[in-house]
C-alpha cells in the first residue's frame, strides 16, 4: 500500500495548527480557547468571591491592594472539531493523475495536522456507499451493503478519530478508500450539517461537478455555523482537454451519452464555460466567507499545502 504522504512532508505539516475565527465549543478537553471558564492556565477575567468558592482561585495580590476578594478566572480549553468533506464519486475517479488520489493526499494532510494540533476529525464521505447516493436516511447505517469488508471497516474509522496517536491509522483507511456511485452534494453537506454535534471548521474536497449545483450545500454549513474551505479538485484533461474529432461523452456517473465532434470552436466554447462556472463557484464562496481554492490533480501538493493554505490562513 503506497503512502499517502512522505515522511518528510508529515513533519513539515507537524508545524502547522489549523486557525479557528470562532472559539471553539466542543464539551471535550483539547487545546483550543473556548467560551467557557475552567482551570486551565490561560487567565480570563475576575469575578467577585462568594461564599462556597475554591480559595485557590482567590487574588491574594488583589486583595492587598483593594481590601476585597476577587476569584481569578481561566480559558477552558476544548478540542476543535474538523470535518473533511471527501467526495468519494465515481467523477473523482477520473483523470491523469486521478482526481480522488490528490484529494486523499489533501484529506491526509489537514487530517494529519488537526491530530498533531489535538483537534478531532471526521471524514465524511459521499456518497455513503458507492451506488447508493440517496437512498440512505439519517442515522443508517451501512451495514448489509456490497462493499468489502475491509472498506466498510476503513470508512466507519474515519468518522471519528482523535489523538496523535490516531493518525497512523487514519492515513492507512484513507489509503484503503477507493472512488465509485453517484453523489447527491447538496444532500450529502445538508446531512453533514445536521448530524454534526459541533460546528467546527470543515473542508470540503470534490469537483464540484453536479448537476445538482452546490449551493445548498455549502449554505447549510455556513448557516449551521461551520469555518469552511473549498477545494476544488480537477484532472488536467478537464482543464485543458487534448482530445479533438468525433467523440462519444460518457458520464462516469449517470451512464449519459452525447456524441460531439470536437473542433477549434467547441473547444474554445468549452473552456470559456468551465471558467465561468469556477468563477461562479469562487464568487459563491467569497460572498458567504468559505476559503476557495482551485487547483489541477497534477499541481504541486506542497505549493498547496505549505504555501497557499498558509498564506490563506487556514492554517499556520
Amino acid at each position: 500500500m503506497k503512502a499517502l504522504l512522505t515522511p518528510e512532508l508529515l513533519r513539515r505539516l507537524e508545524q502547522f495548527q489549523l486557525l479557528a475565527r470562532r472559539r471553539a465549543k466542543s464539551s471535550l478537553r483539547g487545546e483550543r480557547r473556548s467560551q467557557s471558564r475552567g482551570q486551565s492556565v490561560e487567565f480570563a477575567d475576575y469575578r467577585n468571591y462568594v461564599a462556597g468558592d475554591d480559595l485557590r482561585y482567590l487574588d491574594w495580590n488583589l486583595y492587598g491592594r483593594l481590601d476585597r476578594f476577587f476569584l481569578k478566572l481561566y480559558e477552558e480549553e476544548r478540542e476543535l472539531p474538523v470535518t473533511v468533506f471527501l467526495d468519494c464519486s465515481e467523477s473523482m475517479g477520473f483523470g491523469e493523475p486521478v482526481k480522488f488520489d490528490f484529494a486523499r493526499q489533501v484529506t491526509a494532510a489537514i487530517g494529519y495536522v488537526a491530530l498533531c494540533g489535538f483537534d478531532r476529525v471526521s471524514i465524511s464521505l459521499f456518497p455513503d456507499v458507492p451506488g447508493r447516493a440517496s437512498s440512505l436516511k439519517i442515522g443508517e447505517g451501512l451495514e448489509g451493503t456490497e462493499l468489502p469488508r475491509e472498506m466498510l471497516a476503513a470508512r466507519g474509522a474515519l468518522k471519528s478519530v482523535r489523538g496523535r496517536k490516531s493518525s497512523v491509522r487514519m492515513l492507512q483507511n484513507l489509503a484503503r478508500l477507493s472512488p465509485g456511485g453517484k453523489a447527491d452534494f447538496n444532500e450529502s453537506m445538508i446531512r453533514g450539517a445536521l448530524e454534526a454535534r459541533h460546528a467546527g471548521v470543515a473542508v470540503v474536497l470534490s469537483d464540484f461537478l453536479d448537476l445538482g449545483g452546490y449551493e445548498g450545500g455549502l449554505k447549510a454549513l455556513v448557516s449551521r455555523g461551520f469555518q469552511v474551505s473549498a477545494v476544488q479538485i480537477l484532472a488536467p484533461e478537464e482543464l485543458n482537454p487534448q482530445a479533438s474529432g468525433d467523440l462519444r461523452l460518457v458520464d462516469s456517473e449517470t451512464g449519459l451519452a452525447e456524441d460531439v465532434t470536437f473542433g477549434r470552436h467547441r473547444m474554445e466554447a468549452y473552456s470559456k464555460v468551465l471558467r465561468h462556472y469556477v468563477q461562479r463557484l469562487r464568487e459563491y464562496c467569497l460572498g458567504r466567507g468559505i476559503h476557495f481554492f482551485q487547483c489541477s490533480s497534477a499541481c504541486d501538493l506542497e505549493d498547496l499545502l505549505l504555501r497557499q493554505l498558509r498564506e490563506a490562513e487556514v492554517w499556520r
